[in-house]
């Protein structure tokens, strides 16, 4: 799918400088650019669909794991007394 897309001299000259120093084409820089743009906004986008699908089950139920139940837990991670997620709480 052809796109062409419009953009100012300044981003043109900024995009052709690193293009010449990674030893990339213009066009390379701007599809990675792109790419890794729609990869962190997808991955902003799912972190806070998780987030209200947790909040929802929360106003739901109820159930949910104290901070301090929670640090507790994760100060465990790595040493030889980790210990299991703890449950959650009514």
């Amino acid at each position: 799918m052809a796109t062409s897309l419009k953009i100012d001299d300044t981003t043109k000259d900024r995009i052709r400088r690193l293009a010449d120093a990674r030893e990339r084409t213009p066009h390379w820089i701007m599809r990675e650019a792109i790419r890794e743009y729609l990869d962190r906004e997808e991955a902003r986008e799912s972190f806070l669909t998780d987030a209200m699908t947790a909040w929802e089950a929360y106003r739901e139920t109820g159930r949910h794991l104290s901070g301090e139940d929670a640090l507790a837990w994760l100060a465990t991670w790595g040493t030889p007394d980790e210990r299991p997620a703890p449950k959650c709480r009514d």
